[in-house]
């Protein structure tokens, strides 16, 4: 990794923009309780804890991957994904929220100085066609569209929760 002398506009656009979606979801879940931000809302398994858990998770990951490729994709197990949608015994909406802020600072750190070409083959999987390959650019954009996607998940929740709402 080199470090740029002066930010891009790529990389403000980049780092402004997951700063946005990462403050909607972190927005949803101002002043609840743990027990508030496990409760399920809706027909689905989802709760705010969990979406702020596993995209904490999935932007660690996917920061992890931009740098060594498939490799950080070694510890992905059904079982491992699954924890990451539920706050395991002990751990608190504050303990995942302090991990979220670690993670997007050293994903903002990688934004800042990888170099956005260098790129790496896609582990084999089912949802990535053979041989594919990502960028960091790509693999950063991503990261955005995961986020986003589900800060609109946990807005519906916390919606349903107790009528708050992120926008509007």
């Amino acid at each position: 990794m080199t470090a740029p002398t002066t930010l891009s506009t790529e990389r403000a656009d980049l780092l402004e923009t997951l700063r946005a979606h990462r403050g909607f979801l972190r927005f949803t879940v101002r002043g609840l309780t743990d027990e508030q931000a496990t409760r399920r809302t809706t027909a689905s398994q989802l709760t705010l804890a969990g979406l702020v858990k596993h995209v904490a998770g999935t932007e660690a990951t996917w920061a992890d991957f931009a740098v060594r490729g498939p490799e950080a994709f070694a510890t992905a197990t059904p079982e491992a994904w699954a924890r990451e949608w539920v706050l395991e015994p002990g751990e608190t909406l504050a303990d995942v929220l302090a991990r979220y802020e670690q993670v997007a600072a050293r994903t903002d750190e990688l934004v800042r100085t990888i170099d956005l070409d260098l790129s790496h083959p896609l582990p084999a999987a089912p949802w990535f066609e053979p041989g594919a390959v990502r960028s960091a650019r790509r693999t950063f954009l991503h990261v955005v569209a995961e986020t986003a996607q589900h800060a609109g998940h946990a807005d519906i929740l916390r919606e349903s929760l107790d009528g708050q709402r992120t926008m509007g």
